[in-house]
């Protein structure tokens, strides 16, 4: 914890000490996955229900997909019709299955001729069985998160035997979080609106090229964020 948020062991243990009261009264608390966060919470807000956001979760299985996307990818050649289909349109392995195009055929640029969204996904899968399991599981979970189907995605979990990829850690790492998990399914509290704020005033700063002084920054957060 102290190595975590940089402070020395004595100011942390007068903080913990500093009226406990109040934080005993925190209910929920909305974390990502990072285990050195979710192993300390119990200690200091020992009546807080963890909960993991959503967003992190299918982010997760989303960056699994991805890099075994990127590892079959490196078996073909660069003019292949395999290659092309997982690079160009990798963000249809991303999109949920159910709102693919599937009859419809439209003209692929990449490939110079028309195929519905359905065909060209089904046909990739079908280069690899793990890269097929690896799709199959993300697409699961990111049903069960939308849904907040709890039931599905403990089968999901359960059922997922190791495909000798990313996503074996991914799945893991959910599995030991299992009751964090669930509560993602059960509440409806998201980090979304302040990893929102967090984007907009990163972008303030870039755009700005940094501010050197501060009074002068945050007075421009308050007015692009429309604070009184």
């Amino acid at each position: 914890m102290c190595r975590l948020v940089k402070i020395s062991r004595a100011a942390y243990y007068k903080w913990l000490n500093h009226e406990p009261s109040k934080r005993q009264k925190v209910k929920t608390i909305v974390v990502d996955l990072n285990a050195a966060y979710i192993s300390f919470i119990p200690k200091v807000f020992p009546n807080a229900q963890v909960i993991v956001d959503r967003f992190h979760i299918v982010n997760m299985v989303n960056r699994a997909l991805n890099t075994t996307r990127k590892q079959l990818m490196k078996k073909y050649k660069h003019s292949s019709r395999e290659y092309k289909v997982l690079k160009s349109y990798w963000r249809l392995f991303l999109k949920d299955s159910g709102k693919l195009e599937a009859t419809k055929p439209m003209y692929q640029i990449h490939l110079g001729y028309y195929e519905t969204q359905v065909n060209l996904i089904h046909n990739a899968l079908e280069l690899d069985p793990a890269f097929k399991e690896t799709y199959w599981t993300y697409q699961q979970v990111l049903h069960a998160v939308h849904t907040r189907d709890s039931n599905l995605l403990k089968q999901t979990l359960n059922d997922y035997r190791p495909l000798h990829n990313e996503m074996d850690t991914t799945i893991s790492t959910l599995k030991k979080n299992w009751s964090a998990l669930l509560n993602s399914c059960r509440y409806d509290y998201s980090n979304g609106p302040l990893e929102g704020l967090n984007g907009k005033i990163k972008k303030i700063k870039k755009t700005s090229y940094g501010y050197r002084n501060f009074d002068n920054f945050k007075l421009r957060i308050y007015l692009e964020c429309k604070v009184a």
